[in-house]
Protein backbone atom coordinates (compact mmCIF):
# COMPACT_ATOMS: atom_id res chain seq x y z
CA UNK A 1 0.00 0.00 0.00
CA UNK A 2 1.24 3.46 -1.27
CA UNK A 3 2.51 5.24 2.46
CA UNK A 4 1.27 8.59 1.19
CA UNK A 5 -2.03 7.45 -0.27
CA UNK A 6 -3.63 8.51 2.85
CA UNK A 7 -1.74 12.08 2.64
CA UNK A 8 -4.74 13.99 0.96
CA UNK A 9 -7.28 13.01 3.10
CA UNK A 10 -5.60 14.62 5.67
CA UNK A 11 -4.32 17.41 4.14
CA UNK A 12 -7.98 18.22 3.46
CA UNK A 13 -9.18 17.22 7.36
CA UNK A 14 -6.67 19.75 8.47
CA UNK A 15 -7.76 22.68 5.75
CA UNK A 16 -4.45 22.88 4.34
CA UNK A 17 -4.88 23.96 1.04
CA UNK A 18 -1.79 25.14 -0.02
CA UNK A 19 0.04 21.86 1.29
CA UNK A 20 -1.92 19.79 -0.20
CA UNK A 21 -1.52 21.54 -4.04
CA UNK A 22 1.95 21.62 -3.52
CA UNK A 23 3.69 18.77 -1.25
CA UNK A 24 4.20 16.95 -4.42
CA UNK A 25 6.11 19.45 -6.60
CA UNK A 26 8.02 20.81 -3.68
CA UNK A 27 9.00 17.17 -2.18
CA UNK A 28 10.28 17.36 -5.98
CA UNK A 29 12.62 20.48 -5.75
CA UNK A 30 13.33 19.13 -2.23
CA UNK A 31 15.21 16.24 -3.64
CA UNK A 32 16.90 18.06 -6.44
CA UNK A 33 18.40 20.98 -4.20
CA UNK A 34 19.09 18.53 -1.54
CA UNK A 35 16.82 20.12 1.13
CA UNK A 36 16.57 18.69 4.26
CA UNK A 37 13.24 17.11 5.85
CA UNK A 38 13.08 20.40 7.92
CA UNK A 39 13.61 22.66 5.12
CA UNK A 40 11.03 21.37 3.26
CA UNK A 41 8.52 21.47 5.84
CA UNK A 42 9.21 24.84 6.73
CA UNK A 43 8.40 26.09 3.07
CA UNK A 44 5.78 24.28 2.70
CA UNK A 45 4.21 25.94 6.13
CA UNK A 46 5.41 29.02 4.99
CA UNK A 47 3.39 28.88 1.73
CA UNK A 48 0.29 27.76 3.85
CA UNK A 49 1.03 30.48 5.87
CA UNK A 50 0.88 33.62 3.43
CA UNK A 51 -2.17 31.94 1.48
CA UNK A 52 -3.86 32.17 4.96
CA UNK A 53 -2.68 35.57 5.96
CA UNK A 54 -3.89 36.89 2.68
CA UNK A 55 -7.25 35.47 2.62
CA UNK A 56 -7.69 36.73 5.92
CA UNK A 57 -6.70 40.30 4.36
CA UNK A 58 -9.15 39.72 1.35
CA UNK A 59 -11.86 38.79 4.09
CA UNK A 60 -11.02 42.08 6.07
CA UNK A 61 -10.96 44.12 2.84
CA UNK A 62 -14.56 42.83 1.96
CA UNK A 63 -16.19 43.18 5.59
CA UNK A 64 -14.67 46.81 5.30
CA UNK A 65 -17.08 47.84 2.60
CA UNK A 66 -14.54 50.30 1.33
CA UNK A 67 -16.29 52.00 -1.98
CA UNK A 68 -12.98 52.32 -3.68
CA UNK A 69 -9.57 50.99 -2.53
CA UNK A 70 -7.55 53.91 -2.12
CA UNK A 71 -3.49 54.52 -0.42
CA UNK A 72 -1.47 56.63 0.39
CA UNK A 73 1.13 56.03 -2.79
CA UNK A 74 -1.87 57.65 -4.98
CA UNK A 75 -2.32 60.70 -3.18
CA UNK A 76 -1.66 64.07 -5.16
CA UNK A 77 0.41 66.58 -2.86
CA UNK A 78 0.76 69.29 -4.53
CA UNK A 79 -2.40 70.02 -5.05
CA UNK A 80 -4.08 70.96 -1.69
CA UNK A 81 -2.88 74.90 -0.91
CA UNK A 82 -2.20 73.55 2.88
CA UNK A 83 -2.24 70.06 3.94
CA UNK A 84 0.23 68.83 7.11
CA UNK A 85 2.44 65.93 5.03
CA UNK A 86 4.30 64.81 7.58
CA UNK A 87 1.17 64.79 9.89
CA UNK A 88 -0.58 62.66 7.37
CA UNK A 89 2.17 60.33 6.91
CA UNK A 90 2.51 59.67 10.53
CA UNK A 91 -0.95 58.89 11.00
CA UNK A 92 -0.43 55.82 8.92
CA UNK A 93 1.89 54.26 11.50
CA UNK A 94 -1.29 54.03 12.98
CA UNK A 95 -0.18 54.81 16.67
CA UNK A 96 -4.02 55.93 16.92
CA UNK A 97 -5.27 52.48 16.47
CA UNK A 98 -3.37 51.16 20.02
CA UNK A 99 -4.55 54.50 21.91
CA UNK A 100 -8.00 53.96 20.76
CA UNK A 101 -8.00 57.82 19.70
CA UNK A 102 -9.35 59.35 16.74
CA UNK A 103 -8.09 61.56 13.73
CA UNK A 104 -10.67 63.97 11.92
CA UNK A 105 -9.69 65.34 8.40
CA UNK A 106 -11.45 69.08 8.26
CA UNK A 107 -11.56 70.71 4.77
CA UNK A 108 -14.32 71.52 2.13
CA UNK A 109 -14.98 69.25 -0.60
CA UNK A 110 -12.83 67.64 -3.25
CA UNK A 111 -9.55 68.01 -0.95
CA UNK A 112 -9.01 64.46 -0.47
CA UNK A 113 -10.99 63.65 3.01
CA UNK A 114 -12.44 60.70 1.60
CA UNK A 115 -9.36 59.29 0.29
CA UNK A 116 -7.36 59.60 3.60
CA UNK A 117 -9.62 58.12 5.78
CA UNK A 118 -10.33 54.91 3.39
CA UNK A 119 -6.69 54.99 2.77
CA UNK A 120 -6.30 54.80 6.25
CA UNK A 121 -8.35 52.06 7.11
CA UNK A 122 -6.85 49.95 4.20
CA UNK A 123 -3.63 50.59 5.44
CA UNK A 124 -5.48 48.89 8.94
CA UNK A 125 -7.04 45.95 7.23
CA UNK A 126 -3.25 45.22 5.85
CA UNK A 127 -1.60 45.30 9.89
CA UNK A 128 -5.22 43.14 10.68
CA UNK A 129 -7.04 45.16 12.42
CA UNK A 130 -11.37 45.06 11.52
CA UNK A 131 -12.73 48.15 9.77
CA UNK A 132 -15.84 49.43 8.78
CA UNK A 133 -15.96 52.24 5.84
CA UNK A 134 -19.62 54.22 5.83
CA UNK A 135 -21.10 57.42 5.53
CA UNK A 136 -22.11 59.11 8.51
CA UNK A 137 -26.04 59.53 6.74
CA UNK A 138 -25.78 55.82 5.74
CA UNK A 139 -25.03 54.78 9.34
CA UNK A 140 -27.81 57.32 10.82
CA UNK A 141 -30.59 55.86 8.30
CA UNK A 142 -29.54 52.10 9.18
CA UNK A 143 -29.57 52.62 13.11
CA UNK A 144 -33.34 54.83 12.67
CA UNK A 145 -34.54 51.80 10.62
CA UNK A 146 -33.19 49.41 12.78
CA UNK A 147 -35.04 51.46 15.86
CA UNK A 148 -38.50 51.09 13.88
CA UNK A 149 -38.18 47.32 13.81
CA UNK A 150 -36.73 47.33 17.48
CA UNK A 151 -33.24 46.12 16.41
CA UNK A 152 -31.17 48.82 17.15
CA UNK A 153 -28.93 47.33 19.66
CA UNK A 154 -27.75 44.93 17.29
CA UNK A 155 -27.33 47.00 14.67
CA UNK A 156 -25.29 49.61 16.86
CA UNK A 157 -22.93 46.33 17.45
CA UNK A 158 -21.72 46.59 13.48
CA UNK A 159 -20.56 50.39 13.81
CA UNK A 160 -19.18 49.19 17.85
CA UNK A 161 -17.25 45.93 16.64
CA UNK A 162 -14.53 47.22 14.39
CA UNK A 163 -10.80 48.47 15.74
CA UNK A 164 -11.57 51.21 13.51
CA UNK A 165 -14.70 52.77 11.92
CA UNK A 166 -14.37 54.99 9.34
CA UNK A 167 -17.37 58.04 9.66
CA UNK A 168 -17.10 59.97 6.07
CA UNK A 169 -18.76 62.97 4.99
CA UNK A 170 -20.04 64.48 8.40
CA UNK A 171 -21.96 68.21 7.82
CA UNK A 172 -22.89 67.68 3.80
CA UNK A 173 -26.50 67.07 5.32
CA UNK A 174 -27.99 67.94 8.53
CA UNK A 175 -29.58 65.71 11.11
CA UNK A 176 -32.55 65.83 13.00
CA UNK A 177 -32.44 65.01 16.75
CA UNK A 178 -33.05 61.39 16.34
CA UNK A 179 -29.75 61.70 13.73
CA UNK A 180 -27.69 63.46 15.92
CA UNK A 181 -28.84 61.21 19.32
CA UNK A 182 -27.45 57.82 17.26
CA UNK A 183 -24.07 59.60 16.39
CA UNK A 184 -23.57 60.66 20.12
CA UNK A 185 -24.58 57.01 20.57
CA UNK A 186 -21.86 55.75 18.23
CA UNK A 187 -19.17 57.85 19.39
CA UNK A 188 -19.67 57.98 23.23
CA UNK A 189 -19.50 53.82 22.97
CA UNK A 190 -16.33 53.54 21.19
CA UNK A 191 -15.22 56.06 23.31
CA UNK A 192 -11.62 54.90 24.18
CA UNK A 193 -12.90 51.68 23.00
CA UNK A 194 -12.19 52.03 19.19
CA UNK A 195 -10.92 54.54 17.08
CA UNK A 196 -12.96 56.61 14.38
CA UNK A 197 -11.71 58.01 11.40
CA UNK A 198 -14.19 60.93 10.50
CA UNK A 199 -14.02 63.43 7.88
CA UNK A 200 -16.24 66.46 7.55
CA UNK A 201 -16.61 70.00 5.39
CA UNK A 202 -17.66 71.89 8.96
CA UNK A 203 -14.85 73.65 10.95
CA UNK A 204 -15.87 72.54 14.66
CA UNK A 205 -17.49 76.32 15.77
CA UNK A 206 -19.87 75.36 12.44
CA UNK A 207 -20.70 72.00 13.97
CA UNK A 208 -24.49 73.23 15.97
CA UNK A 209 -25.62 73.92 12.25
CA UNK A 210 -24.79 69.87 11.46
CA UNK A 211 -27.16 68.95 14.83
CA UNK A 212 -29.93 71.32 13.96
CA UNK A 213 -28.69 74.09 16.62
CA UNK A 214 -28.43 71.86 19.28
CA UNK A 215 -25.30 73.04 21.40
CA UNK A 216 -25.73 70.47 24.15
CA UNK A 217 -25.80 67.62 21.65
CA UNK A 218 -22.96 68.90 19.63
CA UNK A 219 -21.04 70.09 23.22
CA UNK A 220 -21.55 66.34 24.39
CA UNK A 221 -20.28 64.63 20.79
CA UNK A 222 -17.45 66.91 20.46
CA UNK A 223 -16.18 66.35 23.78
CA UNK A 224 -16.04 62.46 23.32
CA UNK A 225 -14.79 62.68 19.88
CA UNK A 226 -11.62 65.05 20.17
CA UNK A 227 -10.71 64.03 24.20
CA UNK A 228 -8.23 61.67 22.46
CA UNK A 229 -8.61 62.92 18.80
CA UNK A 230 -5.66 64.49 16.13
CA UNK A 231 -7.27 67.31 13.91
CA UNK A 232 -6.03 67.78 10.53
CA UNK A 233 -7.11 70.30 8.47
CA UNK A 234 -6.66 70.31 4.62
CA UNK A 235 -7.57 74.23 2.41
CA UNK A 236 -7.74 74.58 -1.19
CA UNK A 237 -9.92 73.85 -4.63
CA UNK A 238 -11.78 71.06 -4.95
CA UNK A 239 -9.48 68.55 -6.65
CA UNK A 240 -12.14 67.30 -9.09
CA UNK A 241 -13.43 70.54 -10.29
CA UNK A 242 -9.91 70.62 -11.47
CA UNK A 243 -10.17 67.80 -13.55
CA UNK A 244 -13.61 68.76 -14.86
CA UNK A 245 -12.35 71.98 -15.76
CA UNK A 246 -9.35 70.31 -17.92
CA UNK A 247 -11.58 67.63 -19.38
CA UNK A 248 -13.54 70.53 -20.79
CA UNK A 249 -10.70 72.96 -21.90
Amino acid sequence: MNPTAALPAHLDYLRLAHVAENYESLAKEAAAKNWSHVDYLQRLLEGECLCRQQRALERRVRAARFPMIKTLDQFDWSWPKKINRPQVQNLFRLGFLAEKANVVFVGTVGLGKSHFAAALGYEACQRGHSVLFTTAIDAINNLIAAQAVHRLKSELKRYLAPDLLCLDELGYLPLDKTGADLLFQIISQRYERGSIVLTTNKTYKQWSSIFNNDSGITSAILDRLLHHAETVPIEGKSYRAKDQAETQA
